[in-house]
Parts: C-alpha cells; sequence; structure tokens
C-alpha cells in the first residue's frame, strides 16, 4: 500500500514538473514580475507600463499568476483574452485609475501576447 501511495505521488509530482510556464518571471511573492528579456521587444514599453500603473491597485504577483494559470487568482474565474478585454473595460469605467484609452489598450495588447506566449 506505501508503494502504491509512493509511485502515485512520484507521478502526480512529475506532471507538475514538467508544466513549465513560457514566459519567465522574476521574483517571489509581490515582488514577482516578468522578466523583460523573456518578453518580445516590440511589447516592451508596454510591460513597463503595466510595472508603473497596475501596481498602484493590486500587485504584479495577481497578474503573473493569472497568465500563467489561465485563472484570475482572486476569482478563480478563467483569465483569457476575453477576460483582459472586460478587465480593460472596467479598467476605462473606474475613476481612479490614472491611465489614458490608449494605455489602456497597450497593456490589453501586451496581456494577449503574453496569453498566447504562455499556451505555446
Amino acid at each position: 500500500m506505501k508503494r502504491l501511495l509512493l509511485l502515485t505521488a512520484l507521478i502526480i509530482l512529475a506532471m507538475f514538473s514538467l508544466a513549465d510556464a513560457r514566459v519567465k518571471v522574476k521574483g517571489r511573492g509581490n515582488n514577482m514580475t516578468f522578466d523583460p528579456d523573456s518578453v518580445s521587444p516590440s511589447v516592451r514599453p508596454s510591460l513597463d507600463l503595466l510595472s508603473r500603473k497596475c501596481v498602484k491597485c493590486h500587485s504584479m504577483e495577481w497578474t503573473v499568476i493569472a497568465i500563467q494559470t489561465g485563472r484570475a487568482p482572486i476569482t478563480g474565474q478563467p483569465f483569457d483574452k476575453q477576460a483582459v478585454k472586460a478587465y480593460g473595460i472596467k479598467m476605462l469605467r473606474k475613476p481612479n485609475t490614472d491611465m489614458s484609452k490608449q494605455e489602456i489598450r497597450e497593456i490589453v495588447i501586451l496581456l494577449n501576447h503574453l496569453i498566447d506566449e504562455n499556451r505555446k
């Protein structure tokens, strides 16, 4: 019985260790962020924008976890391109985001790019 349990645990660990996110991150916890070197140069300015603007209300850890897992960390809802668009609209409607429509558009494009890269 112990061998069966050990074998099952090893198989589960092997399966999870094979899951490798394509988008590289740096740091842990509240200091977690996307590694700029692993992001396409065409969207790097948007990554800087994301790092400056979005952390005013929540940590980058939330965004990284959402991209890596495909689930919003607080609600557990799917975090896909449709959800990214909905979050963009939500940010447009919030009075204190300090973000223009163009900035939100750039961040939505970046998040969609990161979702695509993570799926590879």
